[in-house]
């Protein structure tokens, strides 16, 4: 017993070591090997009116344009981003603010009693992955002779059962990025006969900031799976594109940032994003967040009451929201393992009057974004569940 304690610690200190686990799926060169076979692109590339861009957030923004909201009031969810109503703002919708519980759900009867004679449309954001309750919403749409809008920047491959998210409404609007190994990208899908004009052809993205995004992607791998040496090696290139920004001025469009840009509006999706999307095997991305949702959940609904209890059919989640008490110190021990999370959605836009909706100011406070995304196995989720179960003691 006493000469099994102190390997058991060493081993204990080189995982903490040497492990890197990446909040966001990461690059591996194989997808961008001309000999990897190109799938059936997944929705909604696939669809028969959609127009991609740079961000998804452009899409928010042309949007406003194809349904004609300016000056129109958009009932939209209290617990957002921030940026898809600054995108909102920005094309002249006025947005009205609509409860969400503390389980991520919209109040349709608030829903229902805020529509009015200045409302334009109802816009829905399915959070993590999570469908809200569309046949509801549609019915109170339908009653209002409104358009619904679905955003699914959260919800890329995610479906209610076999109806894919972002196909139920008029608009769908999507993320690429946050669910896929790809440098850039948002699409905006229409899906209503009655929209007759589309979004405007964007420009191409630009290569500098698609190929740095790429590289940065691609020794994130490296870090996850080559433990020191590749850590040491995205340290160095992090320090060297630092150097490269300092000496020349250029600036890569981040898709990090919380601002919305009117003048990157006009920007399109890369080619390499469409390149790297045909490649992915969407099914199997799918697989893999749900058994690593599950393997978390197994874990930590203990210690913690989860916000999303059940994983129904055709969910791929985003991410597995973790409530904590005190979230930077959470944050900063898991970081200290070599977990990287998000600070999800700390602060909403300037217009939503935080004190009304108390359940939201909760969840902006206490979730914190574990991943699950598909680089993972199922060792890495036992680690991410007991390094989370130690950091929130």
């Amino acid at each position: 017993m006493t000469g099994a304690t102190p390997s058991r610690g060493v081993a204990v200190l080189e995982e903490r070591r040497r492990r890197f686990i990446p909040a966001l799926p990461t690059l591996w060169p194989g997808l961008l090997s001309p000999l990897t076979a190109e799938r059936p692109p997944p929705f909604p590339l696939g669809a028969p009116r959609v127009t991609c861009f740079y961000f998804a957030r452009n899409a928010v923004f042309h949007t406003v344009r194809l349904l004609g909201l300016a000056g129109r009031e958009v009932l939209v969810p209290a617990y957002h981003h921030g940026v898809e109503i600054a995108a909102l703002v920005a094309a002249g919708a006025v947005p009205r603010f609509v409860r969400v519980d503390a389980r991520m759900r919209l109040d349709l009867g608030d829903l229902a009693a805020k529509v009015g004679p200045r409302t334009g449309a109802i816009y829905v954001i399915h959070y993590a992955g999570f469908p809200q309750p569309m046949d509801e919403v549609r019915a109170v749409a339908s009653r209002a002779g409104l358009p619904v809008v679905e955003d699914c920047a959260l919800a890329l491959l995610s479906a209610d059962g076999t109806r894919a998210l972002g196909s139920m409404g008029e608009i769908g609007i999507f993320c690429f990025y946050k669910t896929l190994p790809v440098p850039n990208g948002g699409a905006l899908v229409v899906n209503a006969r009655g929209v007759a004009s589309a979004a405007p052809t964007p420009a191409g993205a630009p290569l500098g900031s698609t190929l740095a995004h790429a590289a940065g992607a691609l020794v994130a791998n490296a870090a996850y799976r080559l433990g020191e040496a590749g850590v040491a090696l995205r340290l160095a290139a992090r320090g060297a594109s630092r150097a490269v920004r300092r000496a020349t001025g250029l600036r890569p469009i981040s898709t990090g940032t919380s601002r919305f840009d009117l003048g990157a509006v006009h920007l399109g999706m890369s080619r390499l994003t469409e390149v790297i999307a045909r490649r992915v095997d969407a099914a199997a991305v799918v697989a893999a967040r749900r058994r690593n949702y599950f393997l978390l959940l197994g874990r930590l609904r203990e210690r913690v009451p989860p916000i999303f209890a059940e994983l129904p059919a055709g969910v791929s989640p985003l991410f597995y929201p973790l409530l904590c008490e005190d979230k930077a110190r959470v944050k900063a021990r898991l970081a200290a393992r070599g977990i990287e999370t998000v600070d999800f959605w700390r602060r909403g836009h300037p217009l939503c009057p935080t004190g009304a909706f108390p359940e939201v100011a909760a969840l902006r406070r206490r979730v914190l974004e574990l991943p699950v995304h598909q680089d993972l196995s199922p060792e890495d989720m036992a680690f991410v569940a007991r390094c989370a179960w130690e950091a929130l003691t």
